[in-house]
């Protein structure tokens, strides 16, 4: 069974970077048997709808981001760590919300995705 854990989050200053990490257990990333795996970045604001923010593929290190975030966020993975990072820069009090990463073979999407328990992102203005 896989299981991911985020870190990295906290509170920052509009305009500031924050990475945070979901790390990996249950999986290895350098295995061939990972080739289709996915790991997404989704955030959840007070009163709002969970968001997809990004996915890496691991087939081809294909990325995706949401438009709200396209040239301010980076996802990128570390197989020796078992991690994936997202980069936040130019943070906005916007951005404040709770960030999961999901990892599975669509993005999240999937019955089969594992869910992390999220780490708090806070900007203040």
């Amino acid at each position: 069974e896989v299981q991911l854990v985020e870190s990295g989050g906290g509170l920052v200053q509009a305009g500031g970077s924050l990475r945070l990490s979901c790390a990996a257990s249950g999986i290895n990333f350098d295995d061939s048997t990972s080739n289709d795996y996915t790991v997404a970045w989704f955030r959840q604001a007070p009163g709002k709808d969970r968001e997809g923010v990004s996915c890496i593929s691991f087939c081809d290190g294909s990325t995706t981001y949401a438009d709200s975030v396209m040239g301010r966020f980076s996802i990128s993975r570390d197989n020796a760590k078992n991690t994936v990072y997202l980069q936040l820069n130019s943070l906005r009090p916007e951005d404040t919300a709770v960030y999961y990463c999901a990892g599975g073979l669509v993005c999240g999407m999937g019955p089969e995705a594992s869910w992390g328990r999220g780490t708090q992102v806070t900007v203040s203005a």
